[in-house]
């Protein structure tokens, strides 16, 4: 009973998403159903003081990532930015291989250290006029944004800095370097097979005579730039580079600069110092400030173009912002109920009967990924509760700590997009398109990605690669 409650309540949700519901309605609606029917008392204080905690910690922390990355997404899009490098990109590589070229520029993004939220609003100026150009049909922008952001540079790649490889460090002992050799393995995997997937997918959608601009999908779409100066590809690529480059040095910087563990600030005005834990914070400071130098070197070099819209432009992006950020965060208010549910816990047990060490790691962390919709909270749900007992069957069965550190990261990104998955609504807002548009082709994608961790345990164990 205690399984099925919490299991109903995530299938509601997903077919929810999945018909165009609202997620910010929908989502607190169906936990606090999973609440009413598991102990009705506790309704008032489960959405007061877990789900909607939850959902304004995830803003305190990441809306001005949200925010800083519309913004910068859009000023790359009305500078004529996204133009110019999409006519270079065009000119290098033709326009019939507009869909790698976009998967190449997200994983760059991504594997320098973009989070994957920032890294759809940058990309997407550049992959719908690239997909316009080459009337490859809109609908599957969003899968090839995240066949570059939320498959191998994820979580597979050896030495990416997303929070999916960061994670099992801590737990493991290891690096973000662990496994490297399977982890390469993955990557190529899923990158080819994602490629051919979406190289299919489009013959037969153009075969069925659908091109860019089917009339349902032209939403949210970046407008053209006519009176905008020409500008050089290498200009237009800079901010990029400076976002990228940025949040690499700002990482590693930050920590010197801030010394300590903890920075408390104390004002005059304020009634009590308020306390800072760096660690927790370090990061996201370091993107944001990356942003804003990337947000600076646009205006540097395009400010006469970008002052003509900013106004405009820059109460589109708080929408954006404000939409994505808000679908994000009441997932994880949704995700942290169900996690608190006694049929959650019943799962998560059942889970530990799985007799091989690598499958049970895998399959465990995939499975809790996606009941919570969050490859980050499976992922720290799964290891907090399981990694001593994966620790000790890998030792008995002589498996390396870096092996168990590539497949639990790598299983996080599996089935953790489903419908409700915050970084797949995040996607399909910017896009401007529905799930039932653009799903399916994410989906595909999921499915790659989960086989690959399988694939990657298989060449384990039948080369002893690591």
């Amino acid at each position: 009973m205690a399984v099925g409650i919490a299991a109903l309540s995530l299938i509601l949700l997903m077919v929810a998403a999945y018909r165009g519901m609202s997620v910010i309605i929908m989502a607190p609606l169906l936990a606090m159903l999973a609440v009413l029917l598991t102990d009705p008392a506790a309704v008032p204080a489960a959405f007061s003081g877990l789900f909607m905690e939850k959902v304004a910690s995830f803003l305190k922390l990441y809306f001005p990532v949200f925010l800083l990355g519309a913004l910068f997404g859009k000023l790359v899009e009305i500078s004529g930015f996204s133009r110019a490098i999409v006519t270079a990109v065009i000119g290098v590589v033709g326009a019939g291989r507009g869909i790698p070229a976009i998967m190449l520029v997200t994983a760059l993004l991504t594997y320098g250290g973009v989070s994957v939220f920032v890294a759809v609003f940058a990309v997407y100026p550049f992959a719908a006029e690239m997909f316009r150009r080459a009337d490859i049909p809109k609908r599957l922008v969003p899968a090839t944004i995240g066949l570059g952001a939320i498959t191998f540079t994820m979580d597979a790649l050896p030495g990416t800095p997303q929070i999916q490889n960061i994670i099992p460090t801590s737990f493991f002992g290891t690096t973000t370097w662990a496994a490297p050799v399977l982890g390469t393995i993955g990557s190529v995997c899923i990158a080819a097979m994602g490629l051919a997937y979406l190289g299919w997918r489009r013959r037969t959608l153009m075969a069925a005579g659908e091109g860019y601009g089917a009339p349902e999908t032209l939403v949210n779409e970046p407008e053209p730039v006519e009176d905008a100066a020409p500008v050089h590809p290498l200009i237009a690529l800079l901010p990029l580079l400076v976002v990228g480059v940025g949040n690499l040095l700002l990482t590693m910087a930050i920590p010197r600069w801030v010394s300590g563990d903890v920075v408390t600030l104390s004002l005059v005005g304020m009634a009590a110092p308020v306390e800072v834990q760096v660690a927790q914070v370090s990061a996201l400071w370091a993107v944001e400030g990356a942003l804003l130098l990337g947000i600076a070197t646009i205006l540097a070099f395009a400010f006469r173009t970008v002052a003509k819209r900013f106004a405009e432009g820059s109460k589109a992006a708080v929408g954006g912002a404000l939409l994505a950020g808000m679908n994000t965060a009441v997932e994880y208010g949704f995700g942290a109920v169900i996690a608190a549910l006694p049929g959650f816990l019943v799962v998560k047990e059942a889970l530990k009967a799985i007799p091989n060490p690598l499958i049970n790691e895998a399959i465990t962390v995939t499975s809790l990924a996606g009941i919570t919709g969050s490859a980050s909270g499976g992922l720290s749900i799964a290891l907090a509760a399981m990694a001593d007992q994966f620790m000790l069957a890998g030792d008995a069965a002589g498996i390396p700590r870096e092996v168990l550190h590539r497949v639990a990261s790598m299983a996080s990104g599996g089935m953790d997009s489903l419908p409700h998955n915050g970084a797949v609504i995040t996607l399909l807002a910017v896009t401007g398109l529905t799930h039932r548009q653009a799903y399916k082709d994410i989906f595909a994608l999921t499915l790659i990605k989960t086989l690959t961790v399988f694939v990657v345990i298989a060449v384990y164990y039948l080369t002893g690669l690591v």
